[in-house]
């Protein structure tokens, strides 16, 4: 469970990232995916992540600690609306050094609306972060838009197109911020995954 979420920075400058060596877990998707409203369910903290009604407005590295032993870091959106293309560089080339260089990172978390079919952007930063090493899940957002079946046939999509060039598919959650469906679910993942590195 969460029981303290701050902000702790901002910034576009992965070396200025925060100094501890705490677990770290990235959330990242495309502009407009819900990102913020998944990251204010998740702490149960209403402002903690700015949402906006414009898409690509996270343009920043934002990291928030969480229960003062892991770090919640809010990653910009690729595929950004109204943004120029040299800012779109900009942005590219420090999540690309933020993967690169971050070595608290345990684990990415990529955010998919689960009402679309899979995206030819999503499946090639996947395809970057296998390439790259970076363990990742997946967590489809939006999910209080569809039926239960249509969401089984959505995910099943998904599994049918990744399980083409992978050899198993990603750790995934359901989730809705809407109704708080997979929190309880992604948290103890994230749970026990710090436990396991305790142990080391």
């Amino acid at each position: 469970m969460i029981t303290k979420a701050e902000f702790i920075v901002s910034n576009s400058d992965v070396s200025k990232c925060p100094n501890e060596p705490l677990p770290e877990y990235a959330f990242i998707g495309r502009s407009n995916v819900g990102k913020s409203s998944l990251i204010n369910m998740l702490a149960n903290h209403k402002n903690l992540a700015k949402t906006s009604g414009r898409p690509g407005k996270t343009q920043l590295i934002n990291h928030f600690k969480i229960n003062n032993n892991w770090f919640l870091v809010d990653l910009p959106g690729y595929g950004y609306a109204r943004v120029s293309k040299t800012s779109k560089k900009i942005f590219q080339k420090f999540i690309t050094q933020y993967f690169e260089k971050r070595k608290q990172l345990v684990c990415a978390f990529v955010l998919v609306d689960i009402r679309h079919e899979p995206q030819k952007i999503d499946l090639e930063f996947m395809q970057w972060l296998g390439e790259n090493g970076v363990p990742f899940g997946i967590i489809f957002t939006k999910t209080d838009k569809l039926k239960p079946n249509a969401i089984e046939r959505n995910v099943e999509t998904y599994k049918n197109i990744l399980l083409e060039t992978w050899e198993e598919f990603p750790p995934y959650f359901v989730t809705s911020s809407e109704n708080k469906t997979g929190r309880e679910e992604l948290l103890t993942y994230i749970e026990n995954i710090n436990k396991s590195i305790q142990k080391y």
